[in-house]
């Protein structure tokens, strides 16, 4: 047993103790925080901490007798490998969203019997589900307890660095303004309150941005709006005076983080608060007196930062640029240096491509970490090289590369699949299948109000024409200078909601893939936004949307099969790198110059 997994078992036997402490009989450890944001800060790493799962979605679950960690497929290769030896048994989940631990909950603990699960941390509508499934079985859930703080001697505490404002030009739409829309829309439903918690909520409501989570400009923090003001919970000192004033004059008082759920308490009888179940913890719902009328729909503010601006979206084609800029400095010095007979390793390419977006004006940092899969670790949708675990770049095959970049003006996510050496038929024709997938959905037309579900089937269709699919969405929506995952819309085989709705403005990925575990993996990935187009039957069936490629990059045309393209995709293809072309070379020169138009050149040339 390495000392990592006996690290690991140490961990869940203090987890053990404190169950039987307090007499329970098992643990949920999801993967979450008070804000049930997807990537958390140190404090609220509680799952990875006992398990070594480090993975961005999981869920533990710990009995007296068990440990267990229910995983999708994502991840079930990374999982395998880090909880090997660590008495932890993987299951694998059949999607991101099931609730297959709801039901393994069930069938291994007695009518009777106590689960625990920190309500601080717990959705709202998550402990809906999670109330029913148990009470059906006779188990009990408590929501009082928080047995990780129990167990995890010297926990982090809140992170401290400092929230700074997102100005203008690139803060285009006045905090005033976004309240003011805000409240518009508690008025339309008689609410007197609302409560924001998501963090990426709270700071595009705010213009306001900070660190506290790793690749995303965010910060810890509650807002608790009225008819007029609000209050901003959040650590003392990280708001700097000039900051906190400025919010003062727009209404916006400061408050210790701890008061969230006191002030939630102290609601007046008679108010009508309104808060989003899919964004707030059972814990600060509980906290609301009998008394105050709850209202549980979605954030507006969820709603209004997924439609950018045309302001903002002249800001996202200027990021767009300086990042696809960034990306031909970095290939042109790659395939030189490998031409010269230098070698790389996947550590290298990290370094290398984030030292290259630094260069780029208005670069903040990167939007997540960047995954360069060589081979068989491509075929990790997840995957992330570390000084312990990577491999080099040699021989021949395909090199998978997933980055992205913050930017004043935007927030970027592209993936690129490269021919190192020779390539197979094999893996051209998975390539050539996965583009095929990313032209499909790229060149469609939908109509305004289209549920965002209904378009996945159509990246999906030339995978599955051959018995291929994907275990992952193909498209998620992209935050303006925020988070690189934001909703509501998800091209993914997600059960379609309303809120889903596809609309103008809205920035989403679209990312097909395919994996062949232990050989390749094939993904292609661009940002794109809906955009309105006029039809000669516009009049007669309602507004028309299709998509605006936004990323700037070449896609790769010596992996392409080009008998399995139409002549239809070939000039789609041609004209997306003429418009490349166009947009990148005056940002470009020298090598990465030659390297742009090289990448260029028509496939049919």
């Amino acid at each position: 047993m390495d000392s990592r997994t006996s690290e690991t078992r140490l961990r869940i036997d203090h987890l053990r103790d404190a169950l039987a402490a307090n007499d329970v009989h098992a643990v949920l450890v999801p993967s979450s925080d008070p804000h049930l944001s997807e990537y958390l800060p140190e404090r609220w790493q509680g799952r990875e901490w006992l398990s070594g799962f480090t993975g961005s979605v999981g869920s533990l679950v710990v009995t007296r007798d068990h440990a267990a960690l229910f995983a999708d497929s994502r991840y079930w290769a990374q999982a395998e490998a880090q909880l090997a030896g660590s008495g932890v048994q993987l299951e694998k989940m059949t999607s991101g969203a099931s609730t297959q631990y709801m039901d393994w909950i069930a069938r291994t603990l007695k009518p009777g019997e106590v689960l625990a699960v920190d309500g601080q941390v717990l959705g709202l509508a998550l402990a809906k589900a999670l109330g029913a499934a148990l009470s059906r079985a006779g188990i009990q859930l408590r929501t009082d307890l928080d047995l990780v703080e129990q167990a995890w001697p010297g926990r982090p505490g809140l992170p401290k660095a400092p929230v700074y404002e997102h100005a203008a030009p690139h803060a285009v739409v006045a905090r005033a303004d976004k309240l003011a829309r805000v409240r518009a829309a508690m008025a339309s439903i008689g609410a007197s309150h609302h409560l924001v918690s998501t963090v990426d909520d709270v700071a595009w409501l705010l213009n306001l941005r900070g660190s506290d989570v790793e690749c995303n400009p965010v910060f810890i923090a509650h807002l608790l709006l009225d008819a007029q003001g609000g209050r901003l919970f959040v650590a003392e000192g990280k708001v700097p005076a000039d900051v906190a004033a400025r919010l003062a004059a727009d209404g916006i008082q400061l408050a210790p983080y701890g008061e969230a759920r006191a002030a939630l308490g102290a609601l007046p009888a008679g108010a009508k608060l309104l808060v989003d179940p899919r964004r707030v913890t059972l814990g600060l719902r509980e906290a609301v007196p009998a008394g105050v009328e709850v209202v549980e729909q979605i954030n507006p503010s969820t709603l209004l930062k997924s439609r950018k601006t045309p302001e903002e979206a002249r800001f996202i084609r200027e990021a767009m640029a300086q990042d696809g800029a960034a990306m031909c400095e970095f290939y042109a010095e790659f395939e030189a240096s490998l031409a010269r007979g230098e070698r790389w390793s996947e550590l290298d390419i990290d370094t290398r491509l984030s030292a290259q977006r630094r260069k780029r004006p208005g670069f903040v940092g990167l939007s997540f970490a960047t995954i360069a899969g060589w081979m068989a670790n491509g075929a990790l949708p997840h995957y992330r090289a570390t000084p312990e675990s990577f491999a080099w770049i040699e021989g021949d095959g395909l090199l998978l590369i997933d980055s992205g970049g913050q930017y004043l003006g935007g927030t970027t996510d592209i993936t690129r699949v490269w021919p190192i050496g020779e390539v197979s038929d094999r893996q051209r024709r998975d390539y050539t299948l996965v583009l095929k997938g990313t032209l499909a959905l790229s060149r469609t037309r939908f109509p305004r109000g289209t549920p965002s579900p209904m378009l996945d089937s159509i990246a999906r269709a030339p995978l599955w024409a051959h018995g291929l699919d994907y275990g992952h969405g193909t498209g998620h929506g992209v935050g303006y200078f925020l988070n690189v995952h934001e909703g509501p819309q998800s091209i993914s085989k997600a059960v379609a909601e309303p809120a889903m709705a596809m609309e103008p403005g809205m920035v989403t990925s679209i990312e097909p893939g395919l994996y062949r575990p232990g050989l390749w993996g094939v993904r292609i990935e661009n940002l794109v936004m809906n955009v309105a187009v006029e039809t000669p039957e516009h009049n007669a069936f309602g507004e028309m949307l299709e998509f605006e490629t936004l990323t700037l990059c070449p896609i790769d045309t010596r992996c392409i099969d080009a008998s399995l393209l139409g002549a239809d995709e070939i000039a789609w293809l041609d004209s997306y790198h003429a418009t490349v072309r166009e947009r990148l070379l005056p940002l470009v020169d020298g090598a990465a110059r030659d390297w742009l138009l090289r990448r260029t050149e028509p496939l049919d040339a």
